[in-house]
């Protein structure tokens, strides 16, 4: 249904042509003027590929990959609930 994907954090020194440019290679999600990075997210069976791209522009700095989707975030608490003790 849904293709896999990932984060990319691209650190440029010329954000107007970033703004530009970045969306023929993948989903712009958010571009900080003040500290010069965007945040891209492409398909995870491009990714190689749109790195080499990517890395070819002369305005583009670093790339990270995220590890956002990696990260657990369900949690257990083995811990009891203590809201009961709490109501009125």
């Amino acid at each position: 249904m849904f293709s896999e994907r990932i984060g990319l954090i691209v650190w440029i020194s010329d954000v107007k042509a970033a703004k530009n440019q970045l969306d023929r290679y993948g989903s712009v999600h958010y571009i900080s003027r003040k500290m010069h990075y965007a945040v891209l997210y492409i398909h995870a069976n491009k990714e190689e590929e749109t790195m080499k791209q990517l890395q070819r522009l002369h305005w583009v700095r670093k790339i990270e990959r995220s590890y956002r989707n990696e990260i657990k975030t369900e949690y257990n608490s083995n811990m009891p609930d203590k809201t009961r003790f709490y109501s009125l």
